[in-house]
């Protein structure tokens, strides 16, 4: 009787781990990290700072894992766009100047909304590539400008 009782515990807080899990994180338009043709997959993920990121298959998700932090520092960029994307970091602050927000100035970056603080900051983002703008406005030192998502209670 024990042994039903603590089964039937654990798997409803399983169940409520997973229900919880699956309101904090949209994966909604979120593409593989390796393959960016490819759906990213909630059992496809991987640790990233304080949230995860997200893959296809196991394959890229092995793939990430084996990687090194040197590696993994590389491609920081495209994994803090993940985290914003799915929703576990929003933006707080101008990722150019650190200043306060202003919505009218919002553009698309890597399919994530973007804000600055001025049109002089949103002038020279846009004067970018796209790979430029990735690495600038998600790169490690923007992202301290991003700040991660308390979960909801």
């Amino acid at each position: 009787m024990k042994t039903r009782m603590m089964l039937a515990t654990l798997v409803a807080m399983v169940a409520f781990a997973t229900s919880y899990a699956a309101d904090t994180v949209s994966l909604e338009g979120v593409k593989c990290l390796f393959n960016p043709k490819a759906a990213a997959k909630a059992e496809q993920s991987a640790e990233w700072k304080e949230g995860k990121v997200y893959f296809c298959c196991g394959n890229c998700k092995g793939k990430f894992e084996k990687m090194t932090k040197e590696d993994k520092d590389k491609m920081a960029a495209q994994s803090n766009v993940q985290l914003v994307a799915t929703k576990q970091y929003e933006q707080k602050t101008c990722p150019m100047s650190g200043g306060k927000l202003n919505a009218d100035t919002a553009i698309e970056v890597s399919g994530v909304k973007v804000a600055f603080c001025c049109n002089n900051c949103k002038g020279k983002a846009e004067k970018m590539k796209d790979e430029e703008k990735v690495a600038e406005l998600f790169g490690d030192k923007a992202f301290k400008n991003f700040a991660k998502v308390e979960a909801k209670k």
